[in-house]
């Protein structure tokens, strides 16, 4: 009786844990835009946006290093090969490679042109869900994703806006933008599936996997940053809102961790998209925009995506499964096998004995 009461007791707040995580995701995601507005001097952003991105790897590294000696402190001694170390290393690189595609394509776009067509990588990320983890969705769940796009769109084409500003919107694309953008919707579906099932196959701890991946991180947006030689110090023009901004993102990036393990990336696209609310709050209260009708359709939209894929489903939490060992990872996998399963015994993994 005892232990059943314990039991109710431990998934209840294993699944309070799970919707607190969600609901702060969802609040930093929608946060990002105002709190960037608020570090404009002059209309401007005065700091580099790679040195924040090196300082946002960097957080989420310490953070990884600390869950490592706190939870998993007996995985210190094993040695680790390198066969679970390299597709982090890829994974960085496709993360890295994204992030400097939305600082240069919008040299060729405007902002609003961006904000638009910047929603085609829910379809792209559900695509390469679909196709190579093999994962299928139903209609109804397609259909959801569809009216989250149509979301995004309707709240980028004037959910918000400025009673004095001109109400008429104004869209510019190249053909390089035109371009751009796809290759950007693109690796940001593939950089996303290909992380969780990274993060699904291995049988290794969460923080572990973290080490590994934003070591790379680190290292290659320091790569980035020294190429790109950009004026003025590292922290030139920080600001106490760009430290809030820098450690928001790492914990919204060790959250989003923990939801592509134990959840899918599905449920990572529902949780940006809820985030607009938060985002139109925010600009509402800190700006004086206005709500106007497309903001709406968007709410609406995003009310009918979760009554046609029910939070219960699509949003719970559920340990890595054994699905992803039969079929759907050979689609990623190379020759030598770079991703497998690790034996595990009496908890600890067996990392040399891994083949």
């Amino acid at each position: 009786m005892f232990g059943n009461a314990a039991g109710s007791a431990n998934w209840v707040l294993r699944r309070g844990l799970w919707g607190l995580m969600l609901v702060l995701s969802v609040a930093i995601y929608g946060s990002h835009a105002p709190l960037l507005t608020q570090c404009k001097v002059g209309g401007i952003i005065p700091f580099s946006s790679t040195s924040v991105v090196v300082l946002v790897e960097l957080t989420k590294l310490v953070f990884s290093l600390l869950f490592l000696l706190t939870w998993d402190r007996q995985l210190l001694g094993v040695a680790v090969s390198w066969r679970h170390i390299a597709p982090f290393a890829l994974s960085a690189l496709l993360y890295a490679a994204n992030n400097n595609l939305v600082v240069h394509m919008q040299l060729f776009m405007d902002p609003s042109t961006y904000q638009v067509l910047s929603n085609l990588k829910i379809v792209t990320t559900a695509l390469l869900y679909s196709l190579f983890l093999r994962q299928r969705l139903s209609m109804r769940k397609w259909l959801a994703l569809l009216l989250l796009v149509a979301a995004g769109v309707s709240y980028s084409c004037g959910g918000l806006q400025d009673p004095g500003s001109p109400s008429k919107m104004q869209l510019h694309i190249t053909v390089v933008g035109l371009l751009l953008i796809s290759v950007y919707c693109l690796i940001s579906g593939l950089s996303a599936v290909y992380t969780e099932a990274i993060l699904k196959t291995q049988a290794l701890p969460l923080s572990l996997q973290n080490l590994f991946l934003y070591f790379f991180g680190v290292l290659l947006n320091l790569i980035g940053y020294f190429w790109s030689s950009a004026e003025g110090g590292f922290l030139e023009g920080f600001s106490s809102w760009v430290l809030v901004i820098v450690v928001s993102q790492a914990l919204n990036g060790l959250i989003m961790s923990v939801v592509m393990k134990h959840s899918s990336n599905i449920t990572r696209l529902f949780v940006i998209s809820c985030s607009i609310l938060v985002n139109a709050l925010l600009s509402v209260t800190l700006f004086n925009l206005q709500l106007t009708l497309l903001f709406f359709i968007a709410v609406s939209c995003i009310g009918l995506a979760v009554h046609l894929s029910p939070w219960r489903g699509v949003l719970r939490m559920r340990a890595p499964c054994p699905c992803f060992q039969r079929g759907s990872w050979a689609l990623f996998q190379p020759s030598w096998a770079l991703c497998h399963r690790v034996p595990v015994r009496s908890g600890v993994p067996n990392f040399k004995g891994a083949s």
